[in-house]
This record gives structure tokens, C-alpha cells and sequence, in this order.
């Protein structure tokens, strides 16, 4: 696909029937090591009301880096980082926040400690769970991974749910498919922008994905290559993934 100029993607808006359109991002952000100023010009031409981090900082004075960073992109600290082992989530001002729990999953000797950032928040009178997060290296971890993230969501009792994360896998891969065995792999269904995330110099690997609940209507989904205010050496500069960006309709209840 052409992406030098993109097609229109769905803004932010609440409806008169309490349904509402909101924009989510995915990003793989490898700890602030990069351009964090190019990072967040990234951020804000994407116009997010919701950010699904990946790798935030989990070290010395985290907290302080993740404020930092939501400053920067003009929106607000909702949960994660540290407490959950790198998947951070922020949010818009037009998020209304019901409960976060960042969660620890298993640990594997000698493999990364990996855990889930979530939320249930709510757009107008749609009420969602979100969750962030960063699969395992190892497959079968990751396959296992892929099945307590599913159980997560359906335990907030949410009617409408949206993940999204580095999976560390291609859609043929068995934790991307468990996954959209249950969730909308938004990109598949409503391909916008671009497809490969990773490496962000030379994208050949599809392994980030913005999912949601069969409920929810996908708009658009894709890396945000060629929108307004998303340059190319911005993107290059930021971090060493590409990000996914999608717009979701969330129906009235």
C-alpha cells in the first residue's frame, strides 16, 4: 500500500447515543533509551486517548520517567511500568477511570520476568478493559502468556475489551493466533498505514498488534507511516520498533 498519503483515520468523538470513536496506540518505547522528544512528537500526531507502552522504564526513579514521558505527549499516567514489568498505560483527559491492576505473570528461570499493565475505563457510556503487553522470547512462555492475557480481560467483566503489545511473534505464530482465535486482530481487519512493525529501520516482522473484543467496530489499524505530523526520521529516531495505531468504535451499552 502506498501510505505517502494517508487515507483519513476516524477522530476522537463521543456520540449523543454514548458510543464513542477512540484512537489507541501500541509502542514498543525500549526504555526511553532513543529520542524521547522524537518519540513524543510521534505520540501526540497520532492523537491517542489511550497508549498501550511497551519496555518503560523499570529501573531508577521509573515513576518520574513514565510522568515525564506523559507530559511530553500531552496525556496522563494510568497504570503500569515497573509494578508491571515494563507495560505501562496512559491515557486522555477523556478517559474516565474505574480500576487499574498491573499484574506479575509466572516466572521462568532464566527467562525475563514479563507482566500486564490493565484497566477498565470508560468512552461516554462504553465501558472497556485495557491491557499492555510484552509476550516472552521463549514460544511455549509465550503461547502460555497469550492464554492468561485472555483470561485477564474476561475476568474484568467488561462488555467491550483492547489489548495490544509487542507479541514478539507474526500472525502465523501459535500465541498471535490463540489470540485472534478470540480477539480482533484489528490490522487484519481494517488494514490502514502500513504493516510491519519491527526492526523499525528495515520492517519485515509483523509483532506488534493493537486486538479488540468482537464487539467492538475497527475503523483502521495500522503503523502510522505517512500521517500528518509522523515523519520518517521521527520514527527512526524514537525507538527500534514502529508503532500501531488504530481507531475503534466503542458501542453505546
Amino acid at each position: 500500500m502506498d501510505v505517502s498519503v494517508l487515507p483519513p483515520l476516524p477522530r476522537s468523538v463521543t456520540e449523543p447515543d454514548g458510543s464513542a470513536v477512540i484512537r489507541v496506540l501500541s509502542y514498543n518505547v525500549r526504555s526511553l533509551r532513543d529520542d524521547e522528544d522524537a518519540l513524543a512528537r510521534v505520540v501526540r500526531a497520532c492523537a491517542p486517548d489511550l497508549v498501550l507502552v511497551q519496555e518503560a522504564p523499570r529501573f531508577f526513579r521509573w515513576r518520574k520517567h513514565a510522568a515525564r514521558l506523559a507530559a511530553k505527549c500531552d496525556l496522563v499516567v494510568l497504570g503500569g511500568g515497573a509494578t508491571a514489568a515494563g507495560p505501562l498505560l496512559l491515557c486522555s483527559l477523556r478517559a474516565f477511570v474505574e480500576e487499574t491492576r498491573d499484574v506479575l505473570l509466572p516466572l521462568t528461570p532464566g527467562l525475563h520476568r514479563r507482566g500486564f499493565a490493565t484497566a477498565v475505563v470508560r468512552f461516554g457510556a462504553a465501558r472497556v478493559a485495557v491491557l499492555s503487553a510484552h509476550l516472552s522470547l521463549d514460544a511455549a512462555e509465550r503461547h502460555a502468556q497469550a492464554g492468561a492475557l485472555l483470561e485477564r480481560l474476561a475476568a474484568t467483566g467488561a462488555p467491550y475489551a483492547i489489548a495490544g503489545g509487542d507479541l514478539n511473534e507474526p500472525p502465523d505464530g501459535p500465541a498471535f493466533r490463540r489470540l485472534s482465535a478470540a480477539l480482533q486482530d484489528c490490522r487484519t481487519v481494517a488494514p490502514w498505514g502500513g504493516g510491519p512493525t519491527f526492526p523499525q529501520r528495515a520492517p519485515e516482522r509483523r509483532i506488534d498488534a493493537v486486538l479488540a473484543s468482537p464487539g467492538v467496530r475497527v475503523l483502521g489499524c495500522g503503523v502510522p507511516v505517512g500521517l500528518e505530523g509522523v515523519t520518517e526520521a521521527d520514527l527512526r529516531a524514537a525507538t527500534d520498533h514502529l508503532p500501531v495505531l488504530a481507531a475503534l468504535r466503542l458501542p453505546a451499552p
